[in-house]
């Protein structure tokens, strides 16, 4: 059974940092496509940024471009989101996601992902 756990989640001001881990289980970790999703209140779950196998190819979207790294630790079946220069707009629950691949093409489509977890509050006061 597929597990997907996030942690690193907590309340930060505006401008600081936040380091987000997704710790994985039940699957070969080097065979998935791992990404990082939010949703802020009252709006819809989008795509922050995703990864590929090996960590060689990454995609962000627009609003995290420049401030927000993701990586994965093959060895220790982990994926990361570095968020740093935080604004209040960042504020959200975020979602690690997983999907199936034999290639290094990236999704920002949820529908695509097959794994979730159950998400980290991360909250940007102002």
């Amino acid at each position: 059974q597929v597990h997907l756990v996030e942690s690193g989640g907590g309340l930060v001001q505006a401008g600081g940092s936040l380091r987000l881990s997704c710790a994985a289980s039940g699957l070969t970790f080097s065979s998935y496509v791992m990404a990082w999703f939010r949703r802020a209140p009252g709006k819809e779950r989008e795509f922050v940024a995703a990864i590929s196998r090996s960590g060689g190819n990454t995609l962000y979207a627009d609003s995290v471009k420049g401030r927000f790294t993701i990586s994965r630790d093959n060895a220790k079946n982990t994926m990361y989101l570095q968020m740093n220069n935080l604004k209040p707009e960042d504020a959200a629950v975020y979602y690690c996601a997983a999907r199936p691949s034999v290639t290094a093409y990236l999704t920002q489509v949820e529908s695509r992902y097959n794994y979730w977890g159950q998400g980290t509050q991360v909250t940007v006061s102002s």
